[in-house]
């Protein structure tokens, strides 16, 4: 593709926003990052952004379904394309389809659909996140308790049997043999700890056999206590990425707040969680045989369990700049650039940077999504 240059516009980069700034895009990826003046000379094809912010595409590590589609129910590429295409919208370039806890059969069957989903390059997939179904019951939110298992060797393999695509893989520490995370670790899989009860000795183990995040932390973990510290006080101490949801429903400012303060090293990255009726015109969807209700801005079961979320990724931000009191700058890294250090692809995507991929979104003042490029091209 030739060249283009987006100009006159609030650019937000690693370094802050560059006013009246502007991006040289050519074969899809950025080449310069300038003043607009310096590129008026440009003989490509000029973008006018009008005032508007220019941030990096959104980078969504946990997304169970979207525009009415639920990843569990087909478990392919078809529709982890629709599910990508109905986050798009949203501001979110690429993401990983997720998988709830199921039976291994299914787990094998979504990480071979989107392991020749990412060797066929298709656009916005970034991986495939396996949660579940190694589990604590006791921690299971709304996954099916029928579901749960011990981590096996035969789980193992099917969790590294991928070459092209990145797993992610959320399990209880307690529900697996310490060799086993290593051997995942080893094998390429990015371990996530979550849906547990794991103390914070056996947290800190997990940690050191591999484990590098923390799914939706403080959801479906124990509280923090003075003589119990746990899996939360484990994972703010730690150099580990966390994801959080911030939906004002999963879990309550203030605690947001704390753990941004109490993680020096900002390995926050926001996660929608999100469940079919984002990007669909719908009140419910069935999880199995569960209904879930879309009542209120959350997603319930019958029995008000919270069933993941009704987040986009440009509600999240908005979200993290109100309720964290964050500028545009660090809530956008929040989106882009942690989950892509997380994933060990922020080399290629995730900032406004010379040698990055052009995935980039208009924003207004107001903080919606105007215009989503991938890879320099209009979506």
């Amino acid at each position: 593709m030739g060249g283009r240059v987006f100009r006159n516009g609030r650019i937000v980069t690693s370094s802050g926003i560059l006013e009246n700034g502007a991006v040289e895009v050519c074969d899809g990826r950025i080449v310069n990052v300038q003043c607009s003046e310096a590129a008026e000379r440009s003989r490509s094809e000029i973008i006018d952004l009008e005032g508007d912010y220019l941030l990096p595409g959104f980078v969504d590590v946990q997304v169970n379904g979207g525009d009415g589609v639920l990843f569990n129910d087909e478990p392919s590429a078809a529709t982890a394309i629709k599910i990508a295409k109905a986050h798009r919208a949203f501001g979110t370039t690429r993401l990983l389809p997720t998988l709830i806890s199921d039976d291994l059969d299914k787990v094998e069957q979504a990480v071979l659909a989107i392991d020749a989903a990412v060797e066929r390059g298709t656009p916005g997939i970034a991986g495939v996140h396996i949660e579940g179904p190694f589990l604590n019951v006791e921690k299971r939110g709304i996954h099916d308790a029928r579901k749960l298992r011990r981590l096996s060797d035969e789980a193992v393999a099917i969790l590294t049997s991928a070459k092209h695509a990145q797993v992610v893989v959320t399990l209880a520490p307690e529900c697996a043999y310490l060799d086993q995370i290593s051997q995942l670790v080893e094998r390429g899989v990015k371990v996530c700890i979550g849906h547990t009860q794991a103390t914070y000795d056996e947290t800190l183990n997990a940690l050191d056999s591999g484990a590098s995040g923390f799914t939706h932390l403080f959801n479906a973990m124990p509280s923090m206590l003075s003589r119990s510290p746990g899996v939360v006080a484990a994972a703010l101490e730690s150099s580990a990425w966390c994801g959080v949801i911030i939906d004002g429903k999963h879990v309550h400012p203030a605690m947001l707040r704390l753990a941004h303060r109490a993680k020096t090293d900002k390995k926050l990255m926001l996660v929608t969680d999100a469940m079919p009726v984002v990007g669909a015109d719908a009140d419910h969807f069935y999880l199995g045989d569960q209904r879930i209700r879309f009542v209120g801005g959350a997603c319930l079961s019958e029995d008000g369990t919270l069933a993941g979320a009704a987040l986009s990724m440009i509600q999240a931000l908005r979200n993290a700049m109100a309720m964290l009191d964050l500028g545009i700058e660090e809530a956008s890294r929040m989106a882009s650039h942690m989950p892509c250090s997380f994933l060990g692809i922020d080399s290629e995507v995730g900032a406004i940077a010379p040698g990055h991929v052009a995935d980039l979104l208009r924003v207004s003042s107001e903080f919606e999504i105007r215009q989503v490029w991938m890879g320099g091209i209009e979506a």
